[in-house]
């Protein structure tokens, strides 16, 4: 048995299946697009065995992409899940020979209920294709399964295309990175789009400070007691006159003086590397690596606000 051969001729009929798509993308879709732009309710996913597993990923995808959606078995439907149904839903089921008893079942009370049916099937003469209101056709020469019995084309291409009418309504709803972001708050995708500076800097009493007139030796031991591995240094006014960190602290040492009285402002960087109140913390990685530094201060309007460091950002996800 060649197993490299069989892989490799499995994704080349898949691919084939994926290709003759387009050619079967017309009016329907734009009518089915459009039922789910416009539907006020949610968007109903249903489907019997390997048809119901893809059904449940074009729903959890049209979900995460700006389209209310969940799944509804088809036989918990027929024992009372059809209650989950509203007349603002629109129901899109899918079902490779369009045949499938139990969705068949299903279409008098949709029907009844004047809620739009819109289906992708791999047989557009079907019962389901007829009696919907918009057919997506999903059509395949043969499965990759030798025995042509195993849904796997067919499954393959269900998918696809339940992709592109997801990503035809994310388009068409302007769906933006930050709308993605708040659909997935616990992905590091969406932690990188919503997570702020505000959110995770050191501020208060947890901020490291030091004055002007501070000596090497007091901003060593405030570095040490806030663990951040740099110090803000302030005017009599309080306003941020340039940070001591740990590159500062070798230098001073590299003069060959003791140094341990010496004042700070002498060894100190001015300004350093600062970031708005409000920035998305994706945006301090940016520039603390731009610049090379471990840490950054914050600001807001009134001068100094927080400070924080790599591990913050990677604690937080952000890296």
């Amino acid at each position: 048995m060649n197993f490299t051969e069989s892989a490799k001729r499995t994704i080349q009929l898949e691919l084939e299946a994926i290709a003759g798509l387009s050619a079967q993308i017309d009016s329907n879709f734009s009518i089915a697009a459009s039922l789910c732009v416009n539907c006020q309710g949610r968007v109903v996913v249903s489907g019997m065995g390997k048809s119901g597993h893809i059904g449940r990923k074009i729903s959890a995808t049209l979900a995460s992409t700006g389209t209310p959606s969940f799944f509804m078995h088809p036989a918990d439907a027929s024992h009372g899940d059809l209650g989950m149904l509203t007349g603002s839903d629109v129901v899109l089921a899918l079902s490779n020979s369009g045949a499938s008893s139990e969705i068949l079942e299903l279409i008098p009370t949709i029907k009844r209920r004047g809620i739009p049916l819109l289906s992708i099937t791999g047989d557009s003469r079907s019962k389901l294709a007829l009696a919907s209101d918009a057919h997506l056709s999903v059509r395949i020469s043969k499965e990759a399964c030798p025995l042509n019995l195993a849904p796997t084309s067919s499954t393959t291409a269900a998918l696809v295309m339940g992709d592109a009418l997801a990503i035809a309504l994310l388009e068409a709803r302007g769906f933006s990175h930050e709308d993605f972001a708040f659909s997935h708050p616990g992905g590091a995708l969406g932690r990188k789009l919503i997570l702020k500076v505000d959110d995770i800097m050191h501020s208060g009493i947890s901020m490291p400070k030091v004055t002007l007139n501070a000596t090497i030796l007091e901003a060593l031991i405030e570095m040490t007691d806030k663990k951040l591995g740099i110090t803000t240094v302030v005017d009599p006014l309080g306003q941020l006159a340039g940070v001591f960190s740990d590159g500062d602290l070798r230098r001073a040492l590299e003069s060959g003086k003791i140094i341990t009285d010496q004042p700070v402002k002498e060894y100190m960087t001015q300004g350093g590397a600062a970031i708005a109140l409000g920035s998305l913390a994706a945006e301090a990685v940016r520039l603390m690596q731009e610049q090379r530094v471990n840490a950054i201060v914050v600001t807001d309007q009134d001068g100094l606000a927080g400070v924080l460091n790599m591990h913050d950002l990677l604690q937080a996800g952000v890296v």
